[in-house]
């Protein structure tokens, strides 16, 4: 029996960009986070749970490593491609660079054969220069497989810098997420065929 889920398409993200593009990215007065710095996280929230909900699939034998990281492709080319003119287009743009460790790691996971040593995998990546963003990803991407796999990350390693945090601590605060994603999926599953 296949299964007929979507789990993200093209009408959702130009949805969740029209209705980012109307929000005011001002915090009103006597606020700490604006409506649109809210609506970003829920628009990442979402993006990560779509992608999340793929790989909870694949863990429950509902899909093939094959099917998994094709349904992966087909988000990864909706939310990484093409980004939207005006004001949102930094925005998005840097929303996109911190998903990259989303993808990254997803794949790391189906692949399988990474590295599970957190502490050791942070303290690598916080080491390591700006410059290196391969090098970089490479190790968020396994604390991410880390983390999919059922591993605890990233909170406590995210406190210290939040006012000029650097792209590592971007994607560790992305993993963060998904971590909370991975909890919030533990009884997701989707019956194949009719409802009984």
């Amino acid at each position: 029996m296949k299964l007929f889920y979507i789990f993200y398409n093209q009408e959702r993200w130009d949805n969740w960009i029209k209705t980012l593009q109307e929000a005011s990215f001002e915090p009103a007065e006597g606020e700490e986070v604006s409506e649109g710095e809210q609506m970003l996280f829920s628009f990442t929230e979402d993006i990560t749970l779509s992608v999340l909900k793929i790989i909870r699939l694949y863990q429950n034998g509902r899909f093939t490593k094959e099917e998994a990281t094709e349904k992966l492709d087909d988000v990864e080319i909706i939310v990484m491609t093409g980004l939207p003119e005006g004001e949102l287009e930094d925005i998005i743009g840097s929303i996109q660079l911190s998903l990259l460790v989303l993808f990254t790691a997803c794949r790391k996971y189906l692949e399988g054969g990474f590295d599970k040593d957190i502490k050791t995998l942070v303290k690598k990546g916080k080491g390591i220069d700006e410059e290196n963003l391969e090098e970089a990803l490479e190790v968020a991407a396994n604390i991410g497989a880390a983390v999919v796999d059922g591993a605890t990350c990233c909170a406590k390693y995210i406190k210290d810098n939040v006012e000029n945090p650097t792209l590592f601590d971007e994607w560790l605060i992305e993993i963060e997420t998904m971590s909370n994603a991975m909890k919030s999926l533990a009884k997701f599953d989707e019956e194949p065929g009719e409802s009984s």
